[in-house]
């Protein structure tokens, strides 16, 4: 038999919080990510994303979702890669956090992004799971620096960066809808992380994944 393990070790990764696991995707996961996505994730009148896929037809959006976490497993490389996690809340996903690393072995910078479905906001699991990958990135895998942007009316999101210590590091003009937008660029190092009264619990952390993600 294969060992499928050693070929794809980030398959037992798994990230732990007081309330939330963190998987890599996997197809199930993504079949309820998808409903989720088609539940709302944010009001029509506002868009979050850079790329704005919740704009898309919604006789394509789910197919559009799909082919894009397929894509990104196939392009899985020491030299860029992505760690999409699916969020779970009592065992029932509720939204992605991203982890993405480019030149990591020379960089050792990481940079994030994510989402959550509308039902589950304001909940406080914005800033859980992003402290989650952010522990696994800094205490796990040796990062240095860690990255992230957000859009000056998303204010959700800024605050998440905010208590975790992040510094504004410039900004950009972008058209998500073809109007402009200030995007606000974010950094943070490991002695500004401000970690909570827990430590995120991580399984499946070995020397094939290690290896993998330049981490080695």
């Amino acid at each position: 038999m294969v060992d499928t393990v050693r070929h794809w070790p980030q398959r037992d990764l798994v990230l732990r919080t007081p309330r939330l696991e963190l998987r890599p995707d996997d197809d199930a996961g993504l079949r309820e990510l998808v409903e989720v996505a088609y539940a709302g994730v944010h009001p029509p009148e506002r868009m979050p994303f850079l790329v704005p896929w919740t704009d898309a037809d919604p006789r394509y959006m789910g197919r559009g979702t799909l082919q894009y976490f397929w894509a990104e497993r196939a392009r899985f490389a020491p030299e860029a890669w992505a760690l999409h996690f699916l969020v779970r809340h009592e065992g029932r996903v509720v939204g992605v956090q991203s982890l993405t690393g480019t030149q990591f072995a020379a960089r050792r910078e990481v940079d994030s992004g994510s989402w959550l479905g509308l039902a589950h906001q304001g909940r406080g699991f914005g800033t859980e799971m992003r402290t989650a990958i952010l522990g696994y990135a800094f205490d796990h895998l040796g990062a240095r620096h860690a990255r992230s942007d957000a859009f000056t009316d998303n204010v959700a999101s800024l605050r998440v960066s905010e208590k975790l210590g992040y510094v504004r590091d410039g900004i950009s003009i972008v058209a998500p809808r073809g109007e402009p937008v200030e995007n606000v660029r974010l950094r943070l190092t490991p002695d500004r992380f401000v970690r909570p009264g827990w430590d995120v619990e991580v399984e499946g952390h070995g020397p094939e994944l290690a290896g993998l993600l330049g981490a080695g």
